[in-house]
């Protein structure tokens, strides 16, 4: 796989590595899928990508590929939500705004550490005298380019009360 073919940018972790980041009203479509434990079923994940991706095309609402986040948010061992940012309300989408303070973490490595990564950023929170209100994890890459880059970048939100 060549730069062209590559469908995701090379991830800069810096930004995001143990900082705080504030939202007020951050435009968001979101969509959800079907997960077995926790891990989507098979081609699920990137089924809701694509078809989100295309709604969002369609409206002209897609954020530049350097500030695109895809948030993922588990309510339940069986649903995953999928949340893409946007540059305004998309037509036949659910719209939504995010709020609030977050504190980030960034992970490298394979999917299967996903229950480490969790236990660590919350760890990490209570480190900081905060207390979590959720959680919510930035995948920077799919996993072909993942291993084309040679890292798995993943990205913690975890949002706290102010």
């Amino acid at each position: 796989m060549t730069n062209s073919e590559q469908c995701c940018p090379v991830f800069d972790p810096s930004p995001y590595d143990d900082k705080v980041v504030e939202w007020k009203n951050k435009l968001f479509v979101k969509d959800s899928m079907r997960t077995f434990m926790h891990m989507p079923v098979f081609g699920g994940f990137g089924k809701t990508v694509t078809r989100m991706m295309k709604t969002i095309d369609i409206a002209e609402a897609k954020i530049e590929d350097k500030d695109l986040i895809m948030l993922s948010k588990d309510p339940s061992p069986w649903k995953s939500e999928l949340y893409i940012n946007v540059t305004k309300e998309v037509s036949g989408a659910e719209n939504l705004k995010l709020s609030g303070v977050f504190l980030t973490k960034v992970y490298d490595g394979p999917y299967k550490d996903m229950g480490k990564w969790i236990s660590d950023l919350k760890d990490h929170v209570k480190s900081k005298g905060k207390v979590l209100k959720q959680l919510y994890f930035y995948y920077t890459t799919c996993p072909k380019c993942a291993k084309e880059h040679g890292h798995n970048y993943v990205v913690g939100f975890a949002q706290i009360e102010k």
